[in-house]
């Protein structure tokens, strides 16, 4: 029986309301999934819509899930979007289980209070794959990012930019999510090692442009002269520059080495000022493209792979050396690549074996 998919992929704002009852309808709407490891049913849980990040990760999965269907190679797939809770995510899962999916590629609400869930997914023959924002259920397959070495990495050549001293703001992701819990600790472990850096506010952006331009320009009249900004990623690099170029001031002729995330938005902003002035920062980020990696690894897992429990993603990065290689991107995208079947296999499951 067809399942209906449900989802938004062209979309690049935040439709909280809009995506809970696309989830809605695809669950109503969807019939019992047969399983079969021939022609397997692949089901995302993605936990949080809120930001462009997520909705091009859900477009990645999308992307190669309709592939695999084009081809013959799957029965169907299933796309639900949350609204960050863990309650909604855990119905969600319970659905798919009684659906009898066969795989699962969860972006999780909690790194643990979904375990009970994945747990019962598990049991009843279900594969899952956690990825990006991970769960650390013992039965489930990890796909994720080293959120606290790249970001230690990034926030250590920022700070030795502005000379190991100055002001800083934080600017936290996603509130409760296991990425904001590893990339805050390696700022903090940075910031430690810097003694005279002084940070002078500490906000959420979770992950977006508008809100981490409303939570910095809120802070910004009641504090000194900001040398830096540690980030997170997403958009929110991009309304972080935004506030700044708001505020104005003597912000108008020195702005702070602000971390950039990926955001091409951010890279354009970027370019521009580097052209006029020698602006230099550099940005790290996750690939969205994720989305596609963990759709592949389910698929091959049903299919009797067997990879390491835990996998490590690249992260894409863009220096003042490679700035024009990225800044003809379009407008509200994540700098990332996508990731294929074969990239899956050669890197991620052949890992185990070191081949």
């Amino acid at each position: 029986m067809h399942l209906k998919t449900c989802v938004h992929p062209k979309t690049r704002i935040h439709l909280k309301a809009l995506a809970l009852a696309c989830a809605t309808a695809a669950l109503a709407a969807a019939g019992p999934a047969a399983a079969s490891p021939d022609k397997p049913v692949i089901a995302l849980s993605n936990a949080y819509f809120g930001n462009s990040w997520r909705h091009q990760m859900v477009e990645a999965f999308e992307a190669a899930a309709k592939k695999a269907k084009d081809e013959g190679r799957i029965a169907d797939y299933i796309i639900l979007n949350g609204d960050g809770t863990v309650a909604q995510q855990n119905s969600q899962i319970a659905e798919l289980i009684l659906k009898k999916v066969d795989a699962i590629a969860i972006d999780a609400a909690s790194e643990t209070a979904v375990n009970g869930i994945i747990e019962k997914a598990c049991k009843a023959g279900i594969k899952v794959v956690s990825f990006d924002s991970v769960a650390s259920a013992p039965c489930n397959y990890q796909l994720n990012f080293d959120f606290k070495g790249y970001k230690r990495d990034q926030a250590d050549w920022v700070l030795n930019k502005i000379g190991g001293k100055g002001n800083v703001i934080v600017v936290r992701g996603v509130k409760g999510s296991a990425p904001d819990a590893d990339m805050f600790a390696a700022q903090e472990a940075v910031l430690k090692n810097h003694p005279d850096v002084k940070v002078v506010a500490t906000v959420y952006g979770q992950a977006t442009a508008s809100v981490a331009q409303s939570a910095v320009a809120n802070v910004l009249p009641s504090l000194p002269q900001v040398d830096a900004v540690l980030a997170q990623g997403g958009s929110d690099d991009t309304g972080i520059a935004q506030a700044f170029d708001q505020y104005g001031g003597a912000y108008a002729k020195k702005m702070p080495v602000i971390e950039g995330g990926g955001s091409s938005n951010f890279i354009q902003w970027w370019a521009k000022r580097h052209e006029a002035n020698g602006y230099s920062t550099i940005s790290m980020n996750t690939t969205p493209g994720i989305g596609g990696a963990a759709f592949w690894l389910a698929y091959s897992l049903v299919k009797g792979a067997t990879p390491p429990k835990m996998m490590i993603m690249p992260v894409a990065t863009v220096t003042d050396e490679n700035l024009k290689d990225y800044a003809d991107l379009p407008a509200g995208v994540i700098v990332s690549p996508s990731y294929s079947q074969e990239w899956v296999e050669k890197n991620l499951i052949a890992a185990k074996t070191g081949n």
